[in-house]
């Protein structure tokens, strides 16, 4: 038994349904549950390996498979979890979702062969799985999305021409509309479906393998043993454990419950505050979904609105995801050096020798699954390998050998563990199909544009407002997929006009590119040949139809580039969307952490929200430089100078750097700071700013050193 083992007591188990909601158990029900579990882990397996069946059909199953599993483990209300009555009730909805998955392959082709007009069944059907949708999320995600999805549609069907202006709309009919949600390949069973039983749902399955196998215990093991001889090392077990669990997981919740049971003990018993270690918790396992190669549903998403592939996504993902993480871990050393937590306590130590001679074999699966994918096989195929090689590699272990009750245990375990994201995914298809066909997602755009008067920088502050709302009531995917739908235009046209005028200010515009210019404005080739100045440049820019910039952008950029800046705006959106983890007044992550360390909740995710400052930081430096897709040299002297930058701010936030710093000290600190952080800023500043920042520390750990 590892050390990260025997530290699981009873005492400090606590179960991710504590966070959502009771779930109905019993001898019969477990049965009837483990087996439908395995039954989908199968088919899912089955239809991304070896089936050629209609994404219509797949979908469908998909959805009422996983509707089953909703229906029969979370009741109705809490109240009636015990409830034989409910029970019943519920049956009646697994009939229904049977019904309708087999009234969709037997009667499809009857409704074209009618000219696509409802019979009375065709209503009834439809409109039964729409109310399914929403009851079945309502269950595992609240009301917020239900009332969301009731606004979306009536805004179609309803509202939508009440309303004068840019959101007026005048309306389709209701036959229209259930047939584009439930027949069509746009609505509840469209592409946000497809992603759901493909990516999804293999590397969900992949992540409960790695976990039966005993990766979890190694993870935490490796961490505490890199970590243990660090100043704060606990702090910095937290945040590496954190950081390698959701790289697999994709879920902060989780990670907070599965890593939180033995971190925050440990920096409590090594002397941080308990506050500070459950938000040192929450703000690492919120960084969980930023860590490739899961990152939630997040990457598999961003790849089908981008057209990027699945491979590139998560290797642009990963330098920002380490900033991430090292600005957490900033927080940590700061508080250590302040609470004088050294290192952890001698009987926590863990070897790293012995550590990696047990469980190196738990390597294997992920170099399989990153190999895989560089070679350019799919990432369902490479899942799907990578769960065989899980398989494999646990037979050298002693502890975790995988024999078939284990096999079986994983596969239900993934299949119940996406059961809510599954009922979740294939209703916000319900108000994506809202959003793509009454196009109000341009509207949207334009109007956060006008809002933020072309600037991309109070763009990004709207984006951000919005994601904390939306995050409100939305899991963080479900907020992406709305934001990212309704935003990202915006988003992408002003990165991109904001690096065509750097090239037109700066005279280095290609001669393609400013041949468009001839269309509105001859006398202007010249000057922008030479460069012009940067009030003229976005004079001269206003000027050009909007049909005309897309290919203005192709031609001055590159195709590359262009693609890399789209998938920089979905990318900003997507951390963004992360902050409703750590964000009062409904922050989850935090909430899960609280409890574990016993703290106030409020508190703790006011704790949580100032160590995740990186959520916010990052994503600017995406914005106004090439941190996504920049060459090797841009990378990495953005990334050198960034670490160092993050590392002041944080030590100007706290007022302590490697000792407590003097208001003059501080103020030094936010410069210094500024100085790596600024954007577009010459070298020479960056190094003033890195070595105002070196004198700062050398000062502090001297002074340190003297007061031990």
């Amino acid at each position: 038994m590892t050390a990260s083992s025997q530290t699981k007591t009873s005492n400090n188990e606590i179960n991710l349904e504590d966070f959502e909601t009771k779930h109905r158990s019993g001898p019969i029900l477990n049965r009837l549950v483990f087996v439908i579990s395995i039954l989908l882990a199968c088919a899912h397996i089955y239809i991304n390996t070896l089936a050629t069946l209609p994404d219509l059909w797949v979908s469908s199953f998909h959805f009422a498979g996983f509707g089953i599993l909703c229906a029969l483990l979370i009741p109705a209300t809490p109240k009636w979890q015990d409830s034989k009555i409910a029970l019943f009730f519920d049956i009646v909805v697994v009939l229904a979702l049977i019904g309708m998955v087999l009234y969709i392959i037997f009667f499809e082709d009857a409704l074209y062969a009618r000219g696509v007009t409802f019979n009375t069944s065709d209503w009834i059907v439809s409109s039964v799985a729409v109310l399914l949708s929403l009851e079945l999320i309502r269950r595992t995600s609240g009301w917020f999305i239900p009332f969301l999805i009731i606004i979306a549609l009536t805004y179609v069907v309803l509202w939508g021409s009440w309303i004068g202006g840019m959101f007026n709309f005048p309306g389709l009919s209701l036959e229209t509309l259930l047939y584009r949600s439930f027949f069509s390949t746009d609505g509840m069973f469209g592409s946000i479906s497809r992603i759901s039983w493909s990516f999804v749902f293999m590397f969900i399955l992949f992540g409960a393998f790695l976990v039966k196998s005993g990766a979890g215990d190694f993870i935490i093991d490796l961490s505490r043993s890199l970590a243990s001889k660090m100043i704060g090392g606990p702090g910095f077990v937290a945040v590496l454990g954190s950081g390698l669990m959701g790289s697999v997981s994709g879920s902060s919740v989780a990670n907070t419950v599965s890593t939180g049971v033995i971190t925050i003990p440990l920096m409590r018993r090594a002397g941080f505050p308990a506050r500070f270690a459950a938000g040192v918790e929450a703000a690492a396992s919120t960084g969980g979904q930023l860590m490739p190669p899961v990152m939630g549903a997040g990457a598999f998403i961003m790849a089908s609105y981008t057209q990027v592939s699945y491979v590139t996504i998560i290797s642009v993902a990963a330098i920002p995801a380490l900033l991430y993480f090292l600005s957490v871990g900033f927080f940590v050393r700061v508080e250590a050096k302040r609470s004088k937590v050294i290192a952890t306590e001698s009987d926590d130590a863990v070897d790293i020798s012995q550590v990696l001679k047990d469980g190196w074999h738990h390597i294997v699966p992920l170099g399989v699954l990153v190999t895989l994918l560089v070679q350019g096989f799919t990432p369902t195929y490479a899942a799907g390998i990578s769960i065989l090689a899980v398989v494999a590699a646990s037979l050298l272990s002693r502890k975790h050998r995988m024999g078939p009750a284990a096999i079986l245990d994983a596969m239900a375990q993934g299949a119940k563990n996406m059961s809510t994201t599954a009922v979740l995914l294939v209703g916000i298809g319900l108000v994506v199909n809202v959003i793509s066909t009454t196009g109000v997602g341009n509207t949207f755009s334009l109007l956060i544009t006008n809002w933020a008067g072309g600037s991309l920088f109070f763009t990004i502050i709207l984006v951000a407002i919005a994601s904390l709302i939306l995050g409100m009531g939305l899991p963080v995917t479900a907020s992406y997929i709305v934001l990212g739908t309704l935003s990202a235009p915006a988003l992408f046209n002003l990165i991109a006009e904001s690096q065509l005028l750097d090239m037109m200010s700066s005279g280095s515009l290609p001669e393609a590119a400013s041949a468009v210019f001839m269309l509105v404005d001859p006398s202007a080739i010249a000057a922008l040949a030479q460069g012009m100045p940067i009030e003229q440049a976005q004079a001269l820019l206003a000027q050009v139809p909007n049909d005309f910039k897309s290919m203005l952008m192709d031609q001055a950029l590159g195709a590359q580039s262009v693609a890399m800046i789209l998938v920089t705006a979905h990318m900003i959106i997507f951390w963004l969307s992360q902050d409703s983890n750590v964000t009062p007044p409904v922050c989850l992550t935090a909430f899960a952490a609280a409890a574990i360390a016993k703290t106030p909740p409020m508190l703790t995710g006011l704790t949580a929200w100032k160590l995740a400052k990186g959520l916010y930081i990052v994503p600017l430096l995406m914005a106004y430089t090439p941190l996504i897709g920049g060459d090797p040299e841009t990378l990495l002297r953005l990334s050198f100078f960034a670490i160092f930058g993050m590392y002041a701010l944080v030590g100007a936030m706290e007022g302590y750097l490697e000792d407590k710093l003097s208001i003059l000290s501080r103020l030094l600190a936010l410069v210094a700071s500024v100085m790596m952080l600024w954007p577009h800023l010459a070298l020479w500043i960056n190094c003033i700013g890195l070595g105002i920042f070196l004198v700062l520390f050398v000062i502090g750990n001297k002074s340190y050193k003297k007061s031990m």
